[in-house]
């Protein structure tokens, strides 16, 4: 995170975010219940079970409240230098 944001749907906020970190935690959940059955550990979930690929972190402008992946907020940052 060494790079200027900017909110690409407010235009103003270049300071105040919330930084938000995603961790996945793969799990096996009952279909009738939602109880869970099986938690995975070290991305072992089997063949049938995608790792998760999104981004590890998304950036919340704390003006307007958009919630976006960070690549956003850096390109508009970069559109308005």
């Amino acid at each position: 995170m060494s790079n200027p944001y900017l909110c690409p749907n407010c235009k103003t906020n270049r300071s105040r975010f919330n930084l938000i970190q995603q961790v996945a935690t793969p799990v096996k959940m009952d279909a009738r219940s939602g109880d869970i059955i099986e938690q995975y550990e070290d991305n072992n979930a089997g063949p049938l079970h995608m790792t998760y690929r999104g981004p590890e972190l998304r950036v919340q402008c704390a003006t307007c409240g958009l919630v976006e992946e960070e690549r956003m907020f850096v390109k508009r940052a970069q559109q308005q230098q």
